[in-house]
C-alpha cells in the first residue's frame, strides 16, 4: 500500500487529496501520450501479478520481432534491475524505474524515465508495471493500450477477484499455457470470468517457453501501431511545464 496516494483507501489519504493526485497524474499522462503519438510509438502498459510471466513474454516477443520491430521498455520494480537486465539481453532497449515501496508506476515516473531513454527509436514501447493486480489499473501512464498477463498458475478466478484490473484491460495474455496439461485448470472458466468483467473480452493464449501464441500477440501489436509522424533523429520531448524532476527512486509518490 502506498503511504502517500493511499491507492484508493480514504482512511490513509483523504478523498480530496486522492482526487488531486489522480488529476495531476492524468495531466502528466496526457503529456506522455502526446509524446508517444507524435513519434508514432505504440506504448503498452503491461500489468500482472509477480511471476505472471511479463518479462518472459517480452523476451519471447523480442525473439519473434527480431529484424521486424524495434522494441523499448521500462520495467517498474520495488528493487533490483533484474527485469531490465533480462530485457536488454534479449534485445529490448530497457531501463529500470525503481519505486522503493510504491506498488505501481505513475505518469510522472514514466515521464522522468523518458528523459533518459531513446523512446523515439522504438516502434513499440512497453511499460512493464510493478507486479500487482490492484493499484496499477488506477493510474493512466499515457499508454495506448492496457495488457494484463494472467498465468495459468494463478487460477481461473482472478478476473472476478480483481475486476478493476480486467475492466481496464484491452487484452489479456493467458501465460504459461504449456503447463496446462500438468494443472487442474479450466480455460473456459477464465473466458467466462473475463466475459463478466471486461467490456470487450479479448484473450490470447501464449507460452514464452514454446512460443505458442506469440505471433498472434505480435499481430495484435502491429495492428495498433500509429503512423510515425515525429522526427526519429533525436529525442524531441518538449515540455509544457516547469516543475523539477526527481529521480525514479526518490520518494516517487510524494504529492507535488
Amino acid at each position: 500500500m502506498c503511504e502517500t496516494c493511499g491507492c484508493g483507501d480514504p482512511e490513509i489519504v483523504p478523498i480530496e487529496v486522492q482526487a488531486r493526485i489522480l488529476s495531476d497524474n492524468d495531466a502528466q499522462a496526457a503529456h506522455n501520450r502526446s509524446h508517444f503519438e507524435h513519434l508514432g510509438v505504440l506504448a503498452i502498459n503491461l500489468m500482472g501479478s509477480p511471476g505472471a510471466g511479463k518479462t518472459a513474454v517480452l523476451e519471447a516477443t523480442a525473439k519473434a520481432a527480431a529484424g521486424r520491430l524495434k522494441l523499448g521498455a521500462v520495467s517498474g520494480d520495488l528493487a533490483t534491475e533484474r527485469d531490465a537486465d533480462r530485457l536488454n539481453a534479449s534485445g529490448i532497449v530497457s531501463s529500470t524505474i525503481t519505486t522503493g515501496s510504491a506498488c505501481h508506476l505513475d505518469a510522472r515516473l514514466v515521464h522522468h524515465a523518458l528523459h533518459h531513454f531513446p523512446s523515439n527509436e522504438s516502434d513499440i514501447f512497453f511499460i512493464e508495471n510493478v507486479g500487482n493486480l490492484v493499484c496499477p489499473a488506477i493510474y493512466d501512464l499515457g499508454q495506448a493500450a492496457n495488457v494484463v498477463a494472467l498465468s495459468v498458475t494463478e487460477g481461473e478466478d482472478k478476473p472476478l477477484k480483481y475486476p478493476v484490473m480486467f475492466q481496464k484491460a484491452d487484452l489479456v495474455l493467458l501465460t504459461k499455457v504449456d503447463l496446462i496439461p500438468h494443472l487442474d485448470f479450466d480455460v473456459a472458466a477464465v473466458e467466462d470470468a473475463l466475459s463478466r468483467v471486461m467490456p470487450e473480452a479479448r484473450m490470447l493464449k501464449v507460452s514464452a517457453r514454446t512460443g505458442e501464441g506469440i505471433d498472434a500477440w505480435l499481430k495484435w501489436l502491429e495492428e495498433r501501431r500509429p503512423p510515425r509522424t515525429g522526427h526519429r533523429g533525436h529525442h524531441d520531448h518538449h515540455h509544457a511545464h516547469d516543475h523539477p524532476h526527481e529521480h525514479a527512486g526518490d520518494h516517487p509518490h510524494e504529492p507535488h
